[in-house]
């Protein structure tokens, strides 16, 4: 289908012909069903009640009418589909924006609207938020991502990267800003050396035949492999990735459905991991609900001191006492711990 303009203006004849020669007004036909929807897009509908969705004679949302139209573009019999076609070039985008952002759509809308209204604006955006449309579609469209689209693909890595060309998509359109940029480029970046990941094998793994194991693994994997495999592996695995010098795929270790807290208390703790981890921990607020990773976050040396000194009143009372002795802290946090502790002990500060 073609990109001419979509207008507002709607036919004004309700008198149609049908493909066997016979006419049919539809303005005889009954209000909307609350089932229509659902017959239209299974294809469980006259003739009759498509010619009269096409023509405006049944009480349709605009949302509705474009998404039925949509449907009725592909119908087998010519006289429909002509007709839905040219009724949708009537119709402004704005309808077809509402109609995407239903968690429902059906899916013949998402293929019109990537290659009949793919430049107009905010459709591509549409297509990247809703999660039923096809990664391939949102591809082809992906010059025309705003940075609100490409965050919402960032927002979920699991299907960003489940598409290894909509990545590349993505990468070269002129959307993303400086931060998403960043973050888009970080998917080329390689994985640890091998020696790094023996390691890490080493550390997390004692059976030597699962630690070679887990090692060939990782070693051989190109950048969206680990991204799946921080989203998608087991403990041993995270373990390994969360070390990982891509940022996306740290990020997709954190964002695992498979994460226990646990797991994210370690990482709080170890003094080894990038200062991106500790700043997507920070701010999880789940993550941030546990105190065990509060506690961890601010006695690890490694935590950057804004977020040391912004979790410090949150400690408790043992725990603070304790830090404002501890030499492994940088001397800021120690002398804020004591500052505090004392104003506990006046009952003039902290909780």
């Amino acid at each position: 289908m073609d990109r001419r303009s979509h207008r507002s203006a709607r036919p004004d004849s309700r008198e149609v012909s049908l493909s066997h020669g016979k006419t049919y007004d539809s303005r005889k036909e009954a209000p909307i069903s609350t089932d229509l929807r659902a017959a239209v897009r299974s294809g469980q509908v006259r003739p009759e009640q498509k010619l009269a969705i096409c023509s405006g004679g049944i009480s349709l949302s605009s949302e509705d009418h474009v998404e039925l139209l949509v449907v009725l573009a592909s119908d087998a019999d010519p006289a429909i589909s002509e007709r839905a076609q040219n009724v949708l070039l009537t119709q402004p985008v704005p309808y077809f924006l509402a109609a995407l952002g239903r968690a429902d759509a059906a899916p013949q809308l998402f293929s019109y609207c990537a290659d009949a209204l793919g430049d107009k604006p905010a459709i591509a955006d549409a297509l990247a938020k809703s999660p039923a449309c096809p990664t391939a579609l949102i591809a082809r469209v992906a010059q025309y991502l705003t940075v609100e689209g490409i965050q919402a693909l960032l927002d979920n890595l699991e299907r960003f990267t489940s598409d290894p060309q909509l990545v590349i998509a993505v990468a070269k359109s002129p959307g993303p800003n400086a931060e998403q940029r960043e973050l888009i480029d970080e998917m080329q970046k390689g994985a640890l050396a091998m020696n790094e990941i023996e390691e890490v094998a080493a550390a997390i793994e004692t059976d030597p035949v699962k630690r070679q194991t887990l090692a060939q693994k990782v070693a051989h994997m190109n950048v969206v492999q680990r991204l799946t495999l921080a989203l998608k592996g087991g403990r041993e695995e995270r373990m390994m990735l969360i070390r990982d010098p891509n940022k996306l795929v740290q990020r997709c270790v954190l964002q695992s459905p498979r994460l226990t807290d646990l797991e994210v208390e370690s990482f709080a703790a170890m003094t080894n991991l990038s200062e991106e981890v500790f700043r997507t921990i920070h701010l999880t607020r789940n993550f941030m609900k546990n105190y065990t990773i509060v506690k961890n976050l601010i006695t690890n040396p490694k935590t950057p001191l804004d977020i040391s000194l912004h979790l410090l009143p949150r400690l408790n009372a043992t725990d603070l006492r304790v830090l404002t002795t501890n030499k492994n802290v940088p001397e800021t946090l120690r002398s804020m711990a004591l500052k505090l502790h004392r104003k506990r002990k006046l009952g003039t500060g902290g909780s």
